[in-house]
């Protein structure tokens, strides 16, 4: 289990990068931990936007557990190294029960709970009869995006590891870009969820994706 860290006196190189008033001139690019691959990620991503005409999109419903379950289960067979999937919504919306099922369709069967105190929690499965890390953050009690940064979480996000990011919003804009972005939110009784894939990886996820929601 891991433990956030404690507020760091001097200012992480890529926070200071990113506040105004500072020219790239003063921070180098050498001086932020994994800028090569975080910044070959983001050319990558940009030429994938301009050869796309649409976003792939996704919509259902998911009347009940059981579906939120299947989703977790379809979303576990249709993940590949290195995948970055950022969970939006309300509290209560089901982010932290649908990684729960992902997890067990992975082979996970021991306890998953959200790490709202630790802000992240790793767990070793396998992928296709190979072995994976998968690791679930919870940032929503994370004081300010430098925390993110003195954890060393983004060490975590190299091409490597499936990441899985509750309230992505408190690590902006700190935090590696997204694969896809999964929104869940109260619908009636059940959940309404919409599933956006925003790399060429996450399209690749999408389109391997296979669930069928139960009727409604």
């Amino acid at each position: 289990m891991r433990k956030s860290a404690k507020p760091s006196p001097a200012p992480h190189p890529l926070m200071a990068r990113a506040s105004w008033g500072r020219s790239t001139d003063e921070v180098g690019e050498s001086d932020i931990p994994g800028w090569e691959h975080h910044k070959k990620r983001m050319q990558y991503n940009t030429l994938f936007y301009a050869m796309q005409p649409i976003k792939a999109h996704l919509h259902h419903y998911l009347p009940d557990e059981s579906a939120t379950d299947a989703l977790g289960g379809a979303l576990a067979r249709a993940l590949a190294p290195g995948l970055v999937i950022y969970l939006h919504g309300d509290l209560g919306a089901g982010k932290t029960a649908l990684t729960r099922a992902l997890l067990r369709a992975l082979g996970h069967t021991g306890t998953v709970k959200s790490p709202t105190y630790t802000l992240s929690e790793p767990y070793n499965v396998t992928l296709d009869h190979q072995p994976l890390s998968v690791i679930h953050y919870d940032l929503y009690r994370m004081s300010s995006p430098e925390e993110f940064l003195d954890a060393g979480f983004r060490e975590d996000f190299d091409g490597h590891n499936v990441c899985i990011v509750e309230w992505p919003e408190k690590g902006e804009p700190v935090l590696p870009p997204p694969d896809i972005r999964l929104l869940l939110s109260v619908s009636g009784n059940g959940r309404a969820v919409e599933l956006q894939a925003l790399s060429e990886l996450g399209l690749l996820c999408l389109d391997r994706l296979a669930f069928l929601p139960p009727p409604q």
